[in-house]
């Protein structure tokens, strides 16, 4: 009989804190959703003491989801504890998720405090957490750099005092597999009550070896796996979890595992968050990677002819990646697009499945074929989520090798206003048209990253573009997509500015 094992995931708040990844309400809400559709068993919501925009996204998230259980991060302290359990109260299954960290290093440097005084605090912190709530994660901050010895014993307190899971961080990503297998396997033999807890890891990839660890301390006996979606989080970032999850699936002969999450929703998954953060997966990665079943030696390609399985272990279908016949183009009706789109694996709410297929017939006006990737694009615009400050309506460009480019850009303020504002540049018709935005808008901003990518080939292929701009020390992330790179681009940066101004509101609602 196969182990079950739990899929904890912190895309949303371990994931968030890598740079450039951060995420509005909105945008963070559509993420919960679509992990709820994957099945993970936790959803990690944010820290939600951090920022009155992380308590009001962590409670909002709280209040949607049905299937999942909705964690919050607190420090050992009751401050973090109240806030967090403000926010996840209204969850249908609410979780405190309390650390503190366990390794002399931390304890000498950061905490300034003993072993004494350490295991006093988790223990107190685990009890005063367990007043509000019956599910209480404990996390040791560092375990794998901390004395053996002082873990088991902080673990034994912490169950005692009513932790339901014990987490056991790789912090730094320091350790390898043989040493986790061992690290859990002693927790195992000399913490006398963790028949009552569930132990559970959290693993860095600093060393490239976050889901070699994870999968190596499952094998030993922890239940589970907190580990985010494309890896993304601090530094390296976390364990992936479709490399986890595909792992268990696929091998499940020699890891005798298995979880509850849909494979199938694991591609759709990865695209959404993608398409939020602005940050792409490398071509090479595995399983949600472009690349990760393109065959291009001509040995390859002949063995998967002949028969797939010579060089694909798993199938496109298994994560969620459809072959489908059917063209698309402007005389397509709505319920070809919708079937479509759940032939894609999307479940979409009425309002996003007709501004997508408004989309769509303006796209194929302007192609003759409308490919799933343009269909992907279309639906992953993120800008339709928040409430627009400000929207595009027009722009004129006048450029050219032997003259200065100018930029007439027209916008619409959420009042209905209309303003429009000209510019020049000898840097291109881009650059013209985000100076006329910024006068438009009335401040500057630094553009801190600029990406481009062709959706699909040919010239008529939809343009991708994402951009962060920062401004007073905080970066926000916009998305544009059209057949016209420079509209993209000014859509783009007209969503982070809608972005910002959404988060700045919220913050001042909250106070």
């Amino acid at each position: 009989m196969t182990r079950q094992i739990k899929i904890f995931d912190t895309t949303l708040r371990d994931g968030e804190q890598s740079p450039g990844c951060s995420m509005n309400i909105h945008e963070k809400l559509e993420m919960a959703k679509q992990l709820e559709l994957l099945k993970v068993d936790v959803i990690e919501a944010g820290f939600a003491i951090a920022s009155p925009g992380d308590f009001a996204s962590v409670k909002e998230i709280a209040n949607i989801i049905q299937d999942t259980t909705v964690a919050s991060l607190a420090r050992a302290l009751t401050k973090d504890i109240d806030r967090a359990w403000e926010a996840v109260k209204g969850a249908a299954s609410p979780r405190i998720h309390t650390f503190i960290a366990t390794s002399d290093l931390h304890m000498k440097y950061k905490l300034r405090m003993s072993e004494e005084e350490v295991l006093k605090q988790a223990v107190e912190m685990v009890k005063y957490a367990n007043k509000y709530c019956s599910d209480v994660e404990f996390s040791a901050e560092d375990a794998t750099r901390s004395n053996p010895q002082f873990l088991y014993q902080v673990l034994e307190g912490v169950i005692d005092a009513g932790a339901k899971v014990v987490n056991i961080p790789d912090t730094v990503g320091y350790t390898t597999p043989e040493e986790f297998t061992n690290l859990i396997k002693g927790i195992k033999e000399n913490v006398p009550n963790i028949d009552k807890a569930v132990i559970s890891v959290h693993c860095h990839d600093d060393l490239g070896l976050g889901v070699a660890n994870s999968l190596a301390a499952a094998k030993a006996g922890a239940g589970q796996i907190e580990c985010a979606l494309n890896g993304i989080g601090e530094r390296a970032g976390n364990a992936a979890l479709e490399e986890i999850v595909m792992n268990l699936n696929t091998r499940r002969d020699y890891y005798n595992m298995s979880c509850n999450v849909d494979t199938t929703q694991i591609y759709n998954s990865s695209k959404l968050l993608s398409s939020i953060t602005g940050v792409a997966v490398q071509p090479n990665k595995a399983i949600v990677g472009a690349n990760a079943f393109a065959h291009e030696s001509g040995i390859h390609q002949h063995g998967v002819l002949a028969n797939k399985e010579t060089y694909e272990i798993m199938t496109p279908a298994s994560i969620g990646l459809a072959e489908n016949t059917m063209v698309l183009g402007k005389h397509s009706g709505k319920h070809a697009f919708i079937d479509r789109l759940k032939s894609l694996g999307y479940t979409l709410d009425d309002k996003t499945i007709e501004e997508a297929f408004e989309n769509f017939k303006e796209l194929a006006d302007k192609k003759k074929v409308v490919t799933d990737k343009d269909i992907e694009a279309l639906v992953y615009r993120r800008n339709i989520y928040i409430p627009k400050m400000y929207t595009f309506n027009r722009f004129v460009i006048n450029a050219g090798n032997s003259i200065t480019t100018t930029s007439a850009v027209r916008l619409m303020k959420a009042d209905g206003e209309m303003i429009e504002a000209i510019t020049s540049s000898v840097d291109g018709p881009i650059d013209a048209s985000y100076k006329a935005i910024d006068q438009l808008v009335g401040m500057d901003f630094e553009l801190e990253d600029f990406l481009i990518n062709a959706v699909t080939g040919g010239t008529d292929a939809l343009g991708e573009v994402n951009v962060k701009i920062k401004k007073d020390g905080a970066i926000y992330n916009g998305h544009g997509v059209s057949t016209d790179i420079v509209e993209a681009s000014i859509l783009a940066y007209i969503g982070a500015i809608n972005n910002m101004m959404y988060d700045v509101s919220l913050v001042d609602k909250e106070g």
